[in-house]
């Protein structure tokens, strides 16, 4: 007789955002299907109804403490769609650098502090790299800490800057930021971009940013490593650890990725753009062939899978065949993957594509596309300061419909982040949230699909004593899940 596979529940993870489980069939020493469970429900979604829409301006930041600003960012545009209107330049400029210096803080916090230190445990004491690693990243006593986080803070003064306080600012509004700086106030945002810069080129990447950001094939990432400072930098240790432990093959999801666009553009468009792409080609994104199906969330079901502008968040605790608290958004009824993996996909970014094109979407290619996105952004930043105009407006007035519907879409650093509004009689009738660790720790839908993280689980090896395996929880930070966004 046979014997079935052995199910196993990893969970609660540690060093995640929020309440997660992952429930694993295994056979075979691997991982044969799973089952995402986001264990929390909050109900932001039914705390806005019947609100005065700029209430979700207040509401909708303290989704989150560490990406306040994406839904601060969602909210506005949502709101200013429904007005009709965009902000002035400066309004336009200063609500990008509010939004990248949360999204690269992210992405520094999520590799330094959320994803590196499980490579200093015991069980890889064996590995050439690890006394390195553990030197380096292990929790509490590993030196890196010791220089992110003062580097991190001075960083986020910018949030002091520009937006007041962090998080939960109010400075961003539908028609810009409230915040006008004084005339001497660019040169001062650009000291303190300038003094990331260094800590990043001294340490992350012993490089030039625009050296690491313009490495454009797999050959010339070898050539890379081979500088100088490079194979010594964080980088550099990571991408060691990588091919030692081959993360090329890890934790492989549906190749098809999804962007809503970051960081709008002075002539339209965005620095990265706005789009789907199934590894061959970039098509249009239309939010119209967006829904959710809550098939398998423990809440009450529509007639099918839902347009967000018709969605339903109503808590259905002891329905049959549910095992989370989170939907299942598809587009055009696909399983898509978001993030900087899916940002840079998009914006075909080459070293990416060669990436995914030769193993797919794995470990090592969400983080390194995390990696090169802070490369990519700080010199932005940079560039969107110095296009500051003293004098000129931040901010315009906004005067809001008594009815109107609103859609804002965002590029958070875990990915693709989408409110829509409905305004009845002046006030909020319904709002709906899709968050980015919604569309990649998505439960099954209705035809059995699983989603992103469910699918990229599969294959994962797992040792007979394993309790929590390692490769699962690789690959779950590979994505950097922030679970209480994913409930909201």
């Amino acid at each position: 007789m046979t014997a079935g596979p052995r199910r196993l529940l990893v969970g609660p993870f540690n060093r995640v955002e929020g309440d997660l489980e992952v429930g694993l069939e295994v056979s075979g020493g691997r991982v044969v299907a799973a089952r995402v469970n986001a264990s929390l429900y909050r109900g932001f979604e039914q705390i806005l109804m019947g609100r005065d829409p700029h209430d979700a301006l207040v509401y909708v930041p303290r989704i989150c403490g560490i990406c306040s600003v994406s839904q601060s960012v969602a909210a506005a545009f949502a709101l200013a769609n429904a007005a009709g209107i965009a902000p002035p330049p400066n309004g336009r400029l200063a609500v990008n650098l509010i939004h990248a210096c949360e999204n690269v803080a992210d992405h520094l916090t999520h590799f330094y502090l959320f994803f590196m230190p499980d490579f200093a445990r015991d069980a890889y004491a064996g590995r050439p790299w690890h006394p390195r690693v553990a030197g380096r990243f292990k929790a509490v006593t590993g030196q890196a800490a010791g220089q992110v986080l003062p580097a991190r803070a001075r960083f986020l003064e910018i949030m002091g800057l520009m937006a007041g306080r962090w998080p939960h600012s109010l400075a961003l509004q539908p028609g810009g930021t409230t915040r006008a700086l004084l005339p001497a106030e660019p040169l001062r945002l650009g000291f303190m971009i300038a003094e990331f810069r260094a800590f990043l080129e001294r340490v992350t990447f012993g490089d030039r940013l625009e050296s690491v950001a313009s490495i454009a094939s797999l050959d010339e990432l070898t050539a890379w490593r081979a500088k100088p400072g490079a194979a010594d930098s964080d980088l550099g240790m990571f991408l060691a650890v990588a091919d030692d432990l081959d993360l090329g093959a890890l934790g492989r999801a549906t190749d098809r990725f999804l962007s809503f666009g970051a960081y709008p553009a002075a002539a339209g468009g965005h620095l990265f753009a706005r789009g789907l792409t199934d590894c061959e080609t970039v098509e249009a994104m239309d939010p119209a062939a967006i829904a959710e199906d809550a098939t398998h969330a423990w809440l009450v079901e529509g007639e099918g899978p839902l347009p967000p502008f018709a969605g339903v968040t109503a808590p259905l605790p002891d329905k049959e065949d549910a095992y989370t608290w989170c939907k299942a958004p598809r587009y055009a009824n696909r399983v898509v993957e978001t993030g900087a993996l899916a940002r840079q996909m998009v914006a075909g970014h080459p070293l990416v594509r060669e990436l995914v094109s030769r193993q797919g979407g794995s470990v090592r290619a969400r983080v390194l596309a995390r990696l090169l996105e802070i490369a990519l952004v700080v010199p932005a930043m940079e560039g969107w300061a110095r296009a500051l105009r003293p004098g000129e407006p931040y901010c315009d007035s906004v005067r809001l419909p008594d009815q109107a519907d609103g859609i804002g879409l965002a590029e958070a650093a875990r990915g693709s982040l989408g409110h829509w509004l409905r305004i009845h009689k002046g006030k909020l009738q319904n709002y709906q949230i899709i968050a980015p660790t919604t569309w990649n720790f998505s439960p099954r839908d209705r035809n059995g699909q699983p989603g992103a993280l469910e699918q990229a689980l599969v294959g994962a090896p797992v040792g007979d004593d394993e309790k929590t395996p390692l490769a699962v929880q690789h690959i779950v930070r590979s994505f950097d899940p922030c679970m209480v966004c994913t409930v909201h």
